[in-house]
């Protein structure tokens, strides 16, 4: 009889101890505050993810419409996902709160196997982090950011004379100049780089893999209830492979770059500076060589993605255009090219460039960060192991500080006296806290030299038989703008455009 009990026992048991395991009882705190509202709870592990959802942050803008500034998703009985998308809840939570929130949650496939816990993006918090970030902010501070002004606006240079010889791939010259800047910035490159060399081809596969092993739902593993997936002979082992191949090209351009310093190379570049803090920083050569491989992925494609939705805003909206053409003759005139320089006296033209960073944000929904403590938040609690998200696009239409959301309006950035509001109103494009991009003024200077040379250089217009869809975008977490014709109007004698611009 015993042992019939006991037979009849075991499936219960192990039934009660898979339901334990997917949905483990959160440790209370103490309080009683609830969840922030939000969508009826999925209650299955691993399945029924809103992120598995085409465009996902348009669908989280809806619900923020509908549920409020932050909302909760709830799966399991631990499981909670808020989402924040309004710009004053995004400050008081993400910025307030940074310390709480410089954590992200666990990402096997994409950080621990595919990056081998070695990428920013992916890392968690801890010494690592903070080892890592500390050599970024010392290489990539504003006085740095400012000694590599010469490199950009050289390659900027190019980007128009790219244009000008061949204005049909306006958005592939996007990428050849950010590929080149970071190339050159990053290990002291200083041969022409073109979109598709071998160097640049493989490290833009290892970004594709990154971003499609990143995307919520691609690997089974990352669901809760199944992390013992990672223990599965073979499962992992295509990812197990791309990271033997990026670990060796990102290892090899860290030692090419050591080579040329040996051999008497005096040219700046970020991972000069590197090595020469290497010990101060305590940086083992592989983190060394994930943190510079890494750049290319997070400043490229994001800077030729913004200059690119820089080039449809003008496309589309004349008016705005115009009035940053007469800004830039009135200042620069049409005898020499602007210059970063000039940027103090050119606030229609930042103004311009902070409205393309709102009205198309690169980083469509933000990255995950985790709560590793309660957050209070507007009598609404957001538990410790929360995974939180300021979804960006919900933020770049909040009504309240973006009046009429959907309209180019760079006179929102710009005051009374004609100054141009930063602080006040500054738009997430980099993130928050203490995750907050540190190569933002890298790519700040990138996007303001070239909006200003674009403008000055071309008048852009729409060609009536093509008519560009300012929402066709890639479904990914940081967007590309889908194939677009523009027409590009020289503004200056091209032979003189050319003499400016350094060719003859």
């Amino acid at each position: 009889m015993n042992e019939q009990i006991l037979y009849l026992s075991l499936p219960i048991l192990a039934l009660l101890t898979f339901l334990y395991l997917a949905f483990p009882p959160r440790t209370r705190t103490g309080t009683s505050l609830p969840l922030p509202p939000g969508p009826p709870a999925h209650w299955l592990p691993g399945i029924g993810s809103p992120w598995t959802t085409t465009y996902a942050p348009r669908l989280f803008a809806k619900w923020t419409e509908e549920y409020g500034p932050v909302f909760a998703l709830r799966r399991g009985w631990r499981d909670v996902y808020v989402v924040i998308g309004r710009w004053k809840a995004a400050q008081e939570i993400m910025e307030r709160e940074g310390g709480a929130l410089a954590d992200r949650p666990s990402h096997v496939a994409a950080g621990e196997v595919l990056s081998g816990g070695m990428r920013i993006v992916t890392m968690g918090s801890g010494e690592r982090l903070v080892r890592l970030r500390r050599l970024l902010h010392a290489v990539l501070q504003p006085k740095l950011a400012a000694s590599y002004e010469p490199l950009q606006t050289q390659h900027s240079h190019a980007l128009i004379l790219d244009i000008l010889a061949d204005p049909a791939h306006h958005q592939l010259h996007a990428r050849r100049y950010a590929a080149a800047v970071i190339l050159a910035l990053t290990y002291g490159k200083t041969s022409p780089t073109h979109y598709d060399d071998a160097e640049v081809v493989a490290v833009r596969t290892c970004l594709g893999r990154l971003g499609s092993t990143m995307r919520h739902g691609a690997w089974r593993v990352d669901a809760r209830g199944f992390g013992w997936l990672r223990w599965v002979p073979g499962y992992l082992g295509e990812l197990r492979g791309w990271h033997r191949e990026e670990r060796a090209l990102f290892e090899g351009q860290l030692e090419e770059a050591r080579r040329r310093m040996d051999e008497g190379d005096e040219t700046p570049c970020l991972v000069r500076h590197m090595l020469e803090h290497q010990a101060e920083f305590r940086i083992a050569d592989e983190e060394l060589a994930y943190v510079a491989g890494s750049m290319f992925g997070a400043g490229s494609e994001t800077t030729a993605s913004a200059v690119t939705i820089a080039i449809m805003a003008a496309t589309l909206h004349p008016d705005a255009q115009t009035k940053v053409q007469e800004e830039l003759d009135a200042v620069v005139g049409r005898e020499r090219a602007p210059t970063f320089e000039d940027r103090p006296n050119l606030p229609q033209t930042v103004a311009f460039m902070l409205e393309a960073f709102r009205w198309r944000p690169v980083s469509v929904g933000g990255f995950a960060h985790r709560a590793t403590r309660d957050v209070i938040w507007s009598g609404y609690r957001i538990p410790e192991g929360a995974v939180v998200i300021a979804n960006h696009w919900a933020i770049a239409h909040d009504p309240e500080v973006y009046p009429e959301p959907e309209k180019f309006d760079p006179q929102r950035w710009i005051d009374e006296e004609g100054r141009v509001r930063e602080e006040d109103r500054r738009f997430c494009t980099y993130g928050f806290g203490r995750r907050v991009c540190p190569g933002n003024h890298v790519a700040n200077r990138s996007v303001f030299i070239n909006t200003a040379l674009i403008l000055w250089a071309f008048r852009l217009r729409e060609n009536p038989t093509a008519p560009i869809d300012s929402m066709a975008f890639s479904d990914a977490s940081n967007m590309h703008a889908d194939p677009f014709e523009v027409v590009f109007e020289n503004r200056i004698e091209e032979g003189e455009m050319k003499r400016i611009l350094g060719e003859v």
